[in-house]
């Protein structure tokens, strides 16, 4: 700030500010400028080497950790809206998108282990595998701001999982290969068709609430947490494996 002709300091502008940006645009930019990481690890998943096969295995598995979460995480959240009732004004509006969304999400961990079972030669789906600490680190901090914090910090790990849809050629090209039939890529290919629809969504909902300073923040933690765990469980499924396991 600097000083005024006769030594005072000048009058504060009386320009309005600017307006702040839509919560949609703010939480996306924020997790633009942080997933860097996020990018690389995705890069290397998909990258079209020897261990290329082995990989996507170890990636169905992960991703069946951490889906199989999904319906469970959305239904405590709307539990815990209908708890806080009309008094919480994100709880009639979070609670009815979490509703509709829980319908769009339900047995997409199924498809995961059928893909699974294509993968292995199996007739029927794969059993479901054990979670590791990755995956938990990356769902379980959800279940803890859902009860202590707000369940609106939900909808950070949402837009971070819903704004990464797979590329929609990636499904055939990593057919190709791998030389797996179409039908090993089924959750690849519906999330590629599905996830910018739900990315959509969710940030018409996040646009329309009335969100406080402190409800922004907690989502934008869920996001940031989410873009770091995410990043880490990637990076691990990437490294190749002595013997080539396929899980």
């Amino acid at each position: 700030m600097t000083a005024g002709r006769n030594g005072t300091a000048p009058p504060l502008s009386r320009a309005p500010l600017p307006h702040a940006l839509p919560h949609s645009q703010a939480l996306n930019l924020k997790i633009r400028l942080a997933d860097q990481g996020l990018s690389a690890a995705l890069a290397g998943l998909w990258r079209g080497d020897g261990d290329l096969l082995p990989r996507y295995g170890r990636y169905l598995a992960a991703m069946h950790q951490v889906i199989r979460a999904s319906v469970p995480l959305m239904e405590l959240a709307g539990a815990r809206c209908a708890e806080r009732g009309d008094a919480d004004a994100l709880s009639a509006p979070l609670a009815a998108y979490l509703a509709r969304h829980i319908t769009e999400e339900r047995d997409h961990d199924q498809w995961l282990l059928e893909d699974m079972a294509v993968l292995h030669g199996s007739r029927g789906p794969a059993s479901a595998p054990w979670a590791g600490a990755a995956a938990a680190r990356l769902v379980g901090a959800q279940y803890y701001w859902i009860e202590h914090c707000h369940p609106v910090s939900l909808l950070g790990y949402m837009a971070v999982l819903e704004g990464r849809a797979p590329a929609a050629w990636l499904a055939a090209r990593l057919a190709s290969l791998t030389g797996l039939p179409a039908t090993a890529f089924r959750t690849v290919h519906a999330h590629a068709a599905l996830d910018p629809g739900h990315a959509g969504e969710l940030d018409a909902l996040l646009d329309s609430l009335p969100l406080s300073g402190a409800e922004t923040a907690a989502i934008g933690a869920s996001a940031l947490h989410t873009v770091g765990a995410l990043t880490d469980l990637l990076t691990e499924i990437s490294v190749p494996r002595p013997g080539g396991n396929r899980a």
